[in-house]
């Protein structure tokens, strides 16, 4: 292959890389920008004052949450953090109480209500 076609080659005798050759700097004359994956820094200034705000609306957000949270206890009514503590003991007395200690028969015995009675409807004359 060191005839003169060899030399007409831009690469140089490789015929399957025609104009595809490094250059002097290692990149290939193809690529547009050899700084490409770089290019990113060229923003970071930006890219940090985006990031650090983002982090303090969120740290905000996160804030407001917890206020909301704490005035929301305050305002509900929990007995056992908002009753002094004698009263827990009067109402577990008060649970234990029952109505139904006298029997229903003596109850239905001892009424002066009248069985025979229509039943009362509220708007209605009779």
């Amino acid at each position: 292959m060191s005839s003169p076609e060899v030399a007409k080659t831009p690469g140089g005798g490789d015929p399957g890389k025609e104009g595809k050759g490094p250059v002097a700097n290692g990149h290939g004359e193809g690529d547009s920008n050899p700084f490409a994956e770089y290019m990113w820094m060229e923003n970071e200034e930006e890219y940090n004052r985006q990031v650090e705000e983002e982090l303090l609306e969120q740290e905000f957000l996160e804030r407001c949450f917890q206020e909301m949270l704490d005035e929301e206890d305050q305002d509900w009514f929990i007995p056992a953090r908002d009753l002094p503590s004698g009263v827990g003991q009067l109402q577990q007395q008060l649970n234990g109480l029952s109505v139904s200690d006298v029997s229903t028969e003596d109850i239905v015995r001892k009424s002066s209500l009248n069985p025979e009675a229509k039943e009362f409807v509220p708007g209605v004359k009779y």
